[in-house]
């Protein structure tokens, strides 16, 4: 029979870390305070402690830390990441829950994100949402796992994690690369791509994507000219753009984070900018450049740039999600926001079905809370449903997750995107891929 933990005060203790110097500091706010900058997101309902002990086993209280970019190349995102988990936890205090929430900043580094995820674990966090990115994910992956911690994150998509040794400790609602791979193929070679060529990041992220795209455009009969990676700490990126110009191809796929912009610029001075060749980009560019990254003097330079992302509002998610994410937080934006609420909902609904915060215990709940039993699909009806002793199935803001064995979903549903006059990708239609 399913229980559920002893309802709590929710505490949320936001110890604010400058990961990049070593540095830590304690915050303490009331149920009223709700800051509105990266660093200082607190919320909590009743007096705080700021101590950071080291955690047991089960110690009675469910600390989830979170491993986000508050700097460096993602940081410009992290509203989207971080304003939902902060929603969420909200949510579950109003409905009679109980959640602690532990900040560190992951930075788009992976020294940065390892020694974050070391204040984390003396911490004593029970589990951590994240990393942002797979490379950074990468880097504190065996140390969390190896401490019986669970990870969970919203927004890794690199294929390397699926088949990743985690001991079970690892989960993610954003869905793997090897599904967007087809999704951008399909895109090519529906607007007549013939031979492309594939620029990309040399790291985790962006090999993969590599690998799955050319495999998924092969398959399609379509020639891969040219597969060029890049540093992604270069400041140039001529000799990448030449290459691609040597190869004539008739598309050209990108797969950056924030130095889409200037590899952007190169291209275009080469001569195979959008205007001149159709070019194909994934979620990390559209998360992370702008227009005025390309050129400050003309919105339209990405106009025509074509691409796939993870659904921000999927049409099988929870259908309020959108609404009361924009009531809590005006204006965020919305990339991986619904998955990384999901990492924090299905965490706890699994600590309160297996009555414990002990994570090497509630892990074993995770797979069984988004499949198989009674669908529900807020935190306050699968809560009144394990208080019930009921077995739950929930479907969350990114949709039916259903985690497999590999603990993440086996279906993806993309948003196929094109950039307009203004610099702004509007959605053309969502894409299911399995």
């Amino acid at each position: 029979m399913s229980r559920r933990l002893p309802v709590a005060v929710l505490v949320l203790v936001l110890t604010l870390l400058a990961a990049a110097c070593g540095d830590s500091e304690d915050t303490t706010t009331t149920a009223a305070e709700t800051t509105t900058t990266a660093a200082e997101t607190t919320t909590t309902a009743a007096e705080t402690t700021t101590t950071a002990d080291a955690g047991t086993a089960s110690d009675g209280e469910l600390k989830i830390g979170y491993l986000l970019p508050q700097t460096g190349g993602l940081a410009a995102i992290i509203d989207a990441l971080l304003k939902p988990i902060e929603m969420g936890a909200e949510e579950i205090a109003a409905a009679g829950g109980s959640v602690t929430l532990v900040p560190a900043d992951s930075g788009t580094d992976p020294t940065i994100a390892s020694e974050a995820a070391d204040q984390l674990l003396s911490d004593g966090v029970d589990a951590i949402i994240g990393a942002a990115g797979t490379t950074q994910t990468l880097a504190v992956i065996d140390k969390v796992t190896g401490s019986e911690v669970v990870m969970c994150s919203g927004s890794n998509t690199g294929a390397s994690l699926t088949t990743y040794d985690d001991g079970g400790y690892y989960f993610r609602t954003a869905p793997s690369d090897v599904l967007q791979g087809p999704a951008l193929a399909d895109v090519m070679v529906a607007d007549g791509v013939s031979s492309a060529a594939i620029i990309y990041r040399n790291e985790e992220y962006g090999a993969g994507f590599n690998d799955v795209l050319t495999e998924a455009l092969e398959a399609s009969g379509v020639t891969v000219a040219a597969q060029v990676p890049y540093d992604p700490n270069a400041t140039s990126f001529d000799a990448e753009a030449q290459a691609v110009v040597a190869a004539g191809v008739d598309g050209i796929a990108i797969v950056t984070f924030a130095e889409g912009g200037p590899l952007l610029q190169a291209m275009i001075e080469a001569g195979i900018g959008p205007a001149d060749v159709p070019i194909y980009a994934t979620d990390g560019f559209k998360d992370s450049v702008n227009a005025e990254d390309v050129d400050p003097d003309n919105p339209a330079v990405l106009e025509g740039i074509r691409g796939t992302a993870p659904s921000a509002a999927p049409a099988s998610g929870e259908a309020t999600f959108g609404d009361r994410l924009q009531a809590f937080a005006p204006g965020t934006p919305t990339i991986f926001s619904a998955q990384k609420y999901d990492c924090l909902m299905t965490m706890v609904l699994a600590s309160e079905v297996a009555g414990t915060d002990d994570a090497s215990v509630w892990v074993n709940e995770l797979i069984g809370v988004t499949s198989g039993g009674t669908k529900c699909s807020t935190y306050a009806e699968c809560h009144e449903l394990v208080a019930a002793g009921e077995d739950i199935d929930y479907d969350g803001a990114s949709g039916p997750i259903e985690f497999g064995e590999a603990g993440e979903p086996g279906v993806g549903v993309y948003d196929v995107y094109e950039y307009d006059a203004e610099g702004t990708p509007q959605t053309l239609e969502q894409v299911v891929v399995s």
